[in-house]
């Protein structure tokens, strides 16, 4: 974990089925952002686990947004639903989103997954599939952290 990491950059773009979200609009909340693909094993393996803690967080203002890359939108939203993902994921075929974070995503980095203080500062960076415990835990501690 950052003591105190990076600021996320304040990227913005269209949404997986459709309107448009930005992360500059999650201030004040912890955010979860994960990069993921359709294409990607990993991303499937992990699928479970953020959307079950997505809705366990969902009421301590925790908020998830998912950063879909390399992929159609009839492609990503068929591995929403399949995996029940109930959160936003910005829709970024091109990797242009992605772009914005190479200093902290690498670009062959996919899934990784960004736990975002309530402050707009990085505060833990998993690369690779999150578990359902360890991204739990991640998040606690970044919840436990004062304002």
């Amino acid at each position: 974990m950052y003591a105190a990491g990076p600021y996320a950059p304040a990227v913005s773009g269209p949404l997986v089925g459709g309107g448009r979200a930005s992360l500059s609009s999650y201030r004040g909340h912890v955010v979860v952002l994960n990069f993921w693909g359709s294409w990607c094993t990993p991303c499937r393996a992990e699928a479970p686990s953020l959307g079950q803690l997505a809705s366990q967080f969902k009421a301590s203002g925790v908020r998830f947004l998912g950063v879909d890359i390399r992929d159609s939108t009839a492609t990503a939203q068929a591995f929403m639903s399949d995996f029940r993902i109930t959160y936003p994921s910005l829709n970024d075929p091109s990797d242009t989103i992605a772009l914005d974070f190479r200093s902290t995503v690498p670009a062959a980095g996919i899934p990784t997954t960004l736990v975002i203080a309530r402050n707009g500062r990085i505060a833990a960076r998993v690369i690779g599939g999150v578990t359902y415990t360890g991204l739990k835990s991640v998040i606690q501690r970044v919840v436990a952290q004062p304002g």
